[in-house]
């Protein structure tokens, strides 16, 4: 049995095939239409998912969207009968509606000379959520929990997973949301494009709780778990807030109210050129530390209410690998799965995978790694860099071919060892936003200039954005205060006091790191060049970030090779082939 699963018409489209329970494939939209979190019908991956599966869209008995228009519609008329928002936000909504109605039509006119029989089923977005956490994990039995900004009419919603059983017990209804409070202040901030939580995220350890008790006005802590938002600081609820969703880069109008967040901070917006001043370092604190204490009451109820002790997150909020990182310290749970898109992509999988469920009464198999996307042979590699060869030449670069893989893991740790900048190109690309190895830029984690030199040459990203350490499974204990597996980059540790010094590349102004646990039984070539590079200094991790310039990862190697060539990277390791500066 196939089922095509996806999620579309909002940020991220994404689409993914299971296979009799199976996921076989899973891939964003934007890794091929080259635009950050493209928002719109997911056309290409479904291509390529279908193609990856020698399959047509005949062969599909069953498509699952991640959206049901019809879900609450009970209480979305009760909120529209009694708050009266603007009509523009009415129209808006059954907009949004008519637009996921129209799956079938997007199939049968992308695929006009296939024809589609199978199934459509609208999966409700925190369900979806929801199966994506439980169901991927490796646990029997998990409390899962979904926090978002909203998803047919939710933004929070909470229940149980006991094998193939997931019940979905508790909401939180719009127009309360976490994810909505997150992003107002993200705004606030300064940072206006989708997604930029992230770097909220990343400032908030260089401020101070000074404005957290002034926040406890705008998030209420409620009876069993709940919270609730302070309407009088935030737009969403009766206005019609500007969104782009449909075939470009998604944009969210301004979500706050300007006067009141001016009264209650002391200070108006900023805007994105201003420079950052330490009250907007502690407002991007106080707001972490807002997010965690409604974080930790959910998770509080739901440990009391349930007695399970591992817990499976997803919703966009999943994403905030701070709090997922203090799970630990500060809840009773013991164990941590978050899925490696853990966002609205990831909601593809939950609504296959629900569907499924529903008609096996089967639980789908466990997602034990991410690397479920394109792959690329030596053969497609070769083809590119001799039709770029006079490029090549014009630059300097150096071609040479390692068949022996240890001896081309060996080469590439000698390159970080010694400073230079290598872009990482292997294998499957991963699913989700983390580059975990297979599209990868590799550094030296022992470099204290290392981040200034990813700037200067590759990123050009605010200064204080940390990069990640991938480390070997086995020596999580000795690197990081707390030992477990976090194969998705998904939970940030604190790095042992004596070993800060040994890794400031990514030790990050708290002392803190967002690693990523790597397996010799899911990745053994990347886990293969980590341990050539302990073998010739002794630190069993390496500096990990995203290959990319300012766009989505690279997915083809044409990407790759030109990221490489556009930027200052040193050397560039595809497949089993080296293209190396002369300074590399």
């Amino acid at each position: 049995m196939l089922i095509l699963g996806l999620n579309a018409y909002h940020g991220d489209s994404s689409a993914c095939l299971l296979e009799d329970g199976k996921l076989i494939a899973a891939v964003e939209e934007e890794r091929f239409l080259r635009v950050k979190h493209w928002a719109a019908f997911p056309l290409e991956a479904i291509r390529w998912c279908l193609k990856e599966a020698k399959a047509s869209l005949s062969d599909l008995e069953h498509v699952a969207i991640n959206s049901d228009p019809k879900a609450q519609f009970l209480q979305k008329m009760g909120y529209t009968f009694k708050q009266r928002p603007d009509v523009k936000l009415i129209l808006d909504r059954i907009r949004n509606r008519q637009e996921r109605a129209g799956v079938e039509q997007e199939l049968t006119e992308s695929f006009s000379d296939q024809l589609f029989s199978g199934q459509i089923h609208r999966i409700e977005h925190h369900l979806a959520h929801l199966a994506s956490a439980h169901w991927a994990s490796p646990f029997n039995n998990s409390v899962v929990i979904s926090v978002d900004g909203f998803g047919d009419f939710s933004s929070t919603a909470w229940g149980i997973g006991q094998g193939a059983q997931l019940i979905l017990d508790e909401r939180i209804l719009f127009p309360h949301s976490l994810g909505v409070f997150y992003q107002a202040f993200t705004q606030y901030l300064g940072f206006p494009k989708y997604g930029d939580e992230y770097k909220v995220m990343g400032l908030a350890p260089y401020g101070k709780t000074t404005y957290l008790e002034a926040l406890r006005d705008v998030v209420s802590l409620e009876e069993e778990g709940g919270y609730s938002l302070n309407l009088n600081y935030f737009r969403h609820h009766n206005e019609k807030v500007f969104y782009e969703w449909n075939g470009r880069e998604p944009s969210v109008g301004n979500l706050f109210k300007t006067e009141s967040l001016q009264e209650l901070t002391g200070f108006g917006p900023r805007n994105r050129e201003d420079p950052l001043e330490q009250h907007h370092k502690d407002l991007a604190h106080s707001v972490q530390a807002m997010y965690e204490e409604a974080f930790f009451h959910l998770l509080k109820h739901c440990h009391q209410e349930y007695h399970e002790e591992c817990l499976s997150l997803a919703g966009g909020c999943a994403m905030n690998s701070v709090a997922n990182g203090k799970v630990y310290l500060r809840s009773p749970f013991n164990k941590v799965y978050v899925q490696a898109a853990a966002g609205d992509a990831g909601g593809a999988i939950g609504a296959a995978m629900v569907v499924w469920n529903e008609i096996s009464k089967e639980r789908p198999s466990p997602m034990h790694h991410a690397y479920l996307g394109p792959k690329f042979g030596d053969g497609e590699i070769k083809e590119l860099l001799h039709e770029h060869q006079s490029t090549l030449e014009e630059q300097h670069c150096s071609v040479r071919f390692i068949e022996d893989d240890q001896e081309l893991c060996d080469f590439t740790a000698k390159q970080i060892a010694e400073g230079f900048v290598v872009g990482w190109f292997q294998g499957r690309m991963e699913w989700g936003p983390r580059a975990l190895g297979n599209r990868s830029i590799l550094c030296d984690p022992r470099r204290k200039d290392m981040k200034d030199i990813l700037n200067h040459k590759i990123k050009r990203r605010e200064p204080f954005r940390p990069f990640a350490p991938s480390i070997l499974r086995e020596a999580v204990a000795e690197w990081f205060e707390l030992d477990d597996d976090v194969p998705f980059m998904m939970q940030v540790f604190p790095i042992r006091e004596d070993q800060r010094s040994q890794i400031p590349a990514v030790t990050h102004v708290d002392g803190s790191g967002r690693l990523q646990t790597v397996h010799q039984e899911t990745n053994p070539l990347y886990y293969q060049l980590i341990r050539s590079f302990e073998e010739l200094t002794n630190v069993p991790l390496v500096l990990n970030t995203s290959f990319n310039e300012n766009e989505p990862i690279v997915c083809q190697p044409m990407e790759a090779l030109d990221c490489f060539l556009r930027t200052k990277m040193d050397v560039l390791v595809m497949g089993n082939h080296i293209i190396q500066r002369p300074n590399g």
